[in-house]
């Protein structure tokens, strides 16, 4: 083989290593931590619940179903469930959902504050006191930037906070350090930094076609040594005779 080709692969071997170096290494530190953690506690599965047992039977909800579901264009569905001691009725179009007091009937009023803690309380898994409940009319980007929610955050050694509706105090996330920490090596891993959601991004593309490049151009120096050494075997098997 031409020895050029090995010059070549050689230089192009040790540039593309000076510029892969930091990405490569993130990507293995990224790979280490994120299968280390399992997904159950990134997803904070450990330290709070999203949803509740429902404590009321078909009977509590005394409401008529009809004078409900005539408040809302083309119903397909209508769920049975509670926040804190109220049923609630929830009826849900393929535009909306609406809630209503199980028991009157009404539109279910948004809860308040005081009520927002306590059922993001009640959700809690572990033992911890709430530092902080704001409402945000533009949630952050760990809540997927949705509006009117409220954020709870405890005082727990993982940060815990949860997200919760405005409208009717679902709980519609849960994050902590754990998450934080993944979220942060996810990044570096797909490098998207900005929303950290492309997998197809440019930029990932270049270096991973570029890390093919090295590796390409290591296993000819590769040849090129195992080729060398069996040169130095045999000149010394034949000065030997």
């Amino acid at each position: 083989m031409n020895k050029k080709i090995f010059k070549h692969a050689r230089k192009l071997h040790k540039w593309l290593g000076y510029l892969l170096a930091l990405q490569i290494l993130a990507w293995l530190l990224g790979g280490l931590v994120m299968s280390a953690i399992p997904l159950d506690k990134v997803h904070g599965k450990h330290l709070a619940t999203r949803t509740l047992n429902n404590p009321f039977t078909q009977a509590d909800y005394v409401a008529s179903l009809d004078d409900i579901a005539s408040q809302v264009a083309n119903p397909t569905q209508i769920i049975f469930e509670n926040f804190l001691t109220t049923p609630i009725i929830t009826v849900i179009n393929k535009d909306e959902q609406q809630s209503f007091n199980g028991i009157t009937g009404r539109p279910f009023e948004p809860p308040t504050k005081i009520q927002i803690t306590a059922n993001a309380k009640a959700h809690l898994l572990i033992d911890a006191q709430v530092t902080s409940a704001v409402l945000l009319k533009q949630g952050m980007r760990e809540v997927g930037y949705k509006t009117n929610v409220w954020q709870v955050q405890f005082d727990d050694t993982f940060n815990t906070t949860l997200y919760l509706s405005e409208n009717n105090g679902k709980v519609v996330t849960i994050r902590s350090t754990l998450w934080r920490i993944f979220d942060f090596f996810w990044m570096l891993h797909i490098m998207d930094y900005d929303e950290r959601e492309n997998f197809n991004n440019p930029l990932l593309i270049s270096f991973s076609a570029t890390s093919v490049l090295f590796c390409l151009s290591g296993i000819l120096l590769l040849i090129q040594n195992i080729r060398l050494k069996r040169f130095i075997r045999v000149k010394s098997k034949n000065k030997s005779k």
